[in-house]
C-alpha cells in the first residue's frame, strides 16, 4: 500500500478570497514504512502574504519571489501523488487550496488523484474527544520529538505527521516499529541482510530464574490445575 503524507503552507486562510499555496511538502510511505522519496517546493503566489499567516510559517513575498509558480510544478506533483492514499491533518483545508490551484489551471480536482483521503484530525478527534488534537499536541501525546519545529514548514510537518499517523494506527497487538525495516532477507544485489549487530542480549541470572519458577509454581497452585506452560507428561 502506497501512502503520501502531505502538508501545505498558504498566504492566508481562504482560497475563495484569493489566497494561494506557497509551500507544499510530501513524503511517501510504502507498507507503513517511509521511503526516501519526497516532494517539496516553495511556490511563488504572485500576491502578498497575510500577516497572520507569515507569523505561522515565516515565508515572505520577497523570499518567494524567485520561486516557481504552482503551474510549473503541477505535473511533478501529479506524478508523485497519483493513485496513492493521501494522509493530511485537517484535510478540508489543504484539499480546498489544492483543488483551487488545479481549478485555476483548468484541471480536474486534485483530490481525484487519490485512491483514498485520510484526515488525521478527524481520526484524532474520534480517538481523543475533547482533547487538543493539533499536530503539536499529537506529537506530545505520542512522544514524538518536534523541538526543531519553531515555525510551520510543509515538509517538516509532513514528516512529523507520518510518525503521528503510524503511532495512531498501530494496533496494541502490533509491537513492531513500522518506520524501521529490520527484515532479514536479501537486498537488491542479492546480499544477505541481517539484524543489527549492536543489539545486547541480556540473560536472566540463576537467582532471577529461580524467582521466576517460584512465581509460576504459586500461580499453578492457585488455579488448582495444570497450567498451560507445564511440560507435557507422557506415559509409556
Amino acid at each position: 500500500m502506497r501512502q503520501v503524507i502531505l502538508d501545505t503552507e498558504t498566504t492566508g486562510l481562504n482560497p475563495a478570497t484569493g489566497d494561494r499555496i506557497i509551500e507544499i511538502g510530501c513524503v511517501e510511505m510504502v507498507g507503513r514504512r517511509l521511503t526516501d522519496r519526497t516532494f517539496h517546493y516553495y511556490i511563488n503566489p504572485e500576491r502578498d502574504i497575510d500577516a497572520g499567516a507569515f507569523a505561522v510559517h515565516g515565508l515572505s513575498r520577497e523570499f518567494l519571489s524567485d520561486k516557481p509558480v504552482f503551474g510549473s510544478v503541477v505535473e511533478q506533483l501529479i506524478e508523485f501523488v497519483d493513485g496513492a492514499e493521501i494522509v493530511i491533518h485537517n484535510a478540508a483545508f489543504d484539499l480546498g487550496f489544492l483543488d483551487n490551484e488545479f481549478a485555476l489551471l483548468k484541471r480536474p480536482p486534485f483530490r481525484n488523484l487519490a485512491s483514498k483521503v485520510t484526515d488525521t484530525l478527524l481520526e484524532a478527534r474520534q480517538m481523543f474527544p475533547g482533547k487538543r488534537n493539533s499536530l503539536d499536541a499529537l506529537c506530545e501525546r505520542f512522544s514524538i520529538s518536534n523541538q526543531h519545529r519553531t515555525l510551520h514548514g510543509a515538509l517538516l510537518d509532513a514528516q512529523l505527521l507520518a510518525e503521528v499517523y503510524v503511532a495512531m494506527t498501530r494496533g496494541q497487538e502490533d509491537l513492531s516499529i513500522d518506520l524501521i525495516d529490520y527484515t532479514v532477507g536479501t537486498d537488491n544485489e542479492g546480499h544477505t541482510k541481517s539484524l543489527p549487530t549492536n543489539l545486547k542480549l541480556l540473560a536472566a541470572s540463576d537467582e532471577e530464574c529461580q524467582s521466576h519458577e517460584k512465581v509460576l509454581a504459586e500461580i499453578a497452585k492457585a488455579i488448582k490445575k495444570d497450567p498451560v506452560w507445564s511440560p507435557i507428561q507422557t506415559t509409556s
